[in-house]
């Protein structure tokens, strides 16, 4: 078998990371929240790993950054350059081990890594609670199979740390987009090949186990993960040329993602009509047949000036590489193409996103993704027929009616809820031989519930200590009595709880990360009760 020489490179640039759907809110906000919102949530994507679970908090040019990774939450805390404050707190799914975890800030959002407690095991969701926040959404870009991503994973986090350790305090921390380029995959002999960095004008290859200086090997190629890259690429240097023809919109940079990918145009709105009318005119390039060609020159040509680029990067050293659409773009760049624009096959246009500083993303898919994501929509289309009992034209409205029946079992059952902690409280106040200390748990309850039960019995005369959520992992309390007696033991009741709580008039409320030390912390109360004269 002849041997076959190969320099597995990276692809090019790649641009903004939070690209996604903007958050909106929610009908009916309750007007508590409302009044909150000078402190909002942050839009987050996640995504599982084998051994980590990866949050991005999208929040551009961040200042006073504040986070707090925990074993059972994490809590970020921030503002943008706008000053507005931004406030997140999740409860996990499980347990991660907070010491082995980290978070950097890039100019385009705040991003953790968080080592799971237990490894291989999947997280169906992000959060304690089966209820998705409005501002979080999965990161479908990276969210895959695990088959074969262990090693991948790993590297890309020791990489990370790697980095992370150079970085002096004149500078800020790598981002991971850093790590994620979409660059090549394949085999050195027998070996994997995890990873492809460049450094300077060389490719740095990570794979599994070491390979023996100056020998001669054999590469293999994951050609169906690079034509993937060189389709969307030559699509987006087509788009690109063509938005710019048509219309005048400058891109500014590009995202290649895992799923789909985006462009960030200069303009501050793009109408349906020039989108439709832009999709139609690439793929007239595409079933024109028009050749894709490289050439090289040398730094400081002439003809380099004529092209569309933006700059080399600090360290290129060697010939400047220009890609070329005939009569259509010439354009620096250091990526794979394909040799005619009959190769991308199809390019759909998926819409237009709000983009940052007043520029918009155009999301984009080229040819074998644009079959994938037609074959994954009938998939989903056959299976909500299966579920919903009707036709495709009808899902829509068919899930209109559930989440109006949801929304309407949800408001009988928080008033049904209202009504039993009026009862559980009347109940209380009618027994001649009640105590000094009324404690209660209910695994379904909330904070309005332990507020009602306290508002009917009055805090006067009886300490109470109610607490609501699973038993056996995190939840709620609230210690409620005199001022002083509350004061003295509110925060002692959330230590052993291993939470954190504050309080005012009379009340301490908070979130407890130990709910089975509950006894622990009524034996306390009891003991207090104990030593007190009557009047207390």
């Amino acid at each position: 078998m002849a041997l076959l020489y190969m320099q597995l490179m990276p692809l090019g640039y790649r641009g903004p990371k939070c690209v996604k759907e903007g958050v909106t809110l929610p009908v009916g906000i309750h007007p508590l929240i409302v009044l909150c919102f000078s402190r909002q949530p942050a839009k987050t994507l996640w995504y599982d790993r084998p051994r980590y679970v990866f949050l991005e908090f999208c929040v551009e040019d961040s200042i006073d950054v504040k986070v707090d990774i925990q074993d059972y939450r994490v809590i970020l805390s921030c503002k943008n350059v706008d000053s507005v404050e931004f406030y997140n707190e999740i409860d996990f799914y499980a347990r991660v081990n907070s010491k082995d975890s980290q978070n950097k800030r890039s100019g385009r959002s705040i991003t953790c890594f968080m080592r799971k407690w237990k490894e291989k095991v999947a997280w169906p969701r992000l959060t304690k609670e089966n209820i998705k926040p409005a501002w979080l959404f999965v990161d479908f870009d990276n969210w895959r199979d695990w088959e074969g991503d262990e090693e991948v994973e790993k590297v890309m986090v020791e990489e990370y740390a790697e980095l992370l350790q150079k970085v002096t305090h004149k500078d800020p921390p790598p981002a991971m987009d850093d790590l994620d380029d979409p660059d090549d995959r394949g085999l050195i002999e027998d070996i994997p090949v995890l990873r492809v960095t460049r450094q300077g004008a060389e490719a740095l290859h990570f794979v599994q186990t070491p390979l023996e200086p100056g020998r001669e090997v054999r590469l293999s190629l994951d050609w169906d993960r690079r034509f993937d890259h060189m389709q969307q690429h030559s699509g987006q240097h087509l788009i690109t040329a063509i938005a710019d023809l048509m219309f005048g919109f400058k891109t500014t940079s590009w995202e290649l993602g895992r799923q789909r990918s985006v462009i960030e145009l200069n303009t501050p709105s793009m109408t349906r009509e020039q989108v439709v009318a832009l999709e139609e005119n690439v793929n007239e390039k595409i079933r024109a047949h028009v050749p894709v060609t490289v050439k090289e020159f040398s730094d400081g040509d002439p003809e380099v000036e004529m092209v569309r680029t933006r700059g080399l990067p600090d360290d290129h050293t060697g010939p400047v590489r220009i890609v070329s659409i005939e009569n259509i773009d010439d354009n620096m760049c250091c990526g794979t193409h394909v040799s005619n624009l009959s190769q991308l096959q199809v390019i759909k246009l998926l819409g237009t996103e709000k983009g940052k500083k007043n520029k918009t993303n155009l999301v984009f898919l080229v040819g074998n993704r644009v079959l994938k994501s037609v074959e994954r929509s009938h998939s989903t289309e056959k299976t909500l027929t299966s579920l919903l009992k009707n036709g495709p034209e009808e899902h829509v409205e068919a899930v209109k009616r559930l989440q109006n029946s949801v929304k309407m079992l949800q408001k009988n059952n928080l008033n049904l809820l209202r009504d039993l902690a009026v009862l559980t409280a009347q109940s209380f106040k009618s027994n001649p031989n009640r105590g000094q200390l009324f404690v209660l748990h209910r695994k379904d309850g909330d904070t309005e519930f332990m507020n009602i039960i306290a508002n009917e019995i009055g805090m006067d005369e009886t300490l109470l200590f109610l607490t609501v959520g699973d038993e056996k992992e995190a939840g709620l309390f609230l210690l409620a009595g005199p001022i002083e007696v509350v004061e003295n033991l509110g925060p002692r009741v959330a230590e052993i709880l291993e939470g954190k709580g504050a309080g005012k008039r009379g009340r301490f409320q908070g979130k407890a990360n130990r709910m089975s030390r509950r006894a622990e912390a009524q034996a306390l109360l009891q003991e207090f009760i104990g030593h007190q004269s009557p009047e207390v």
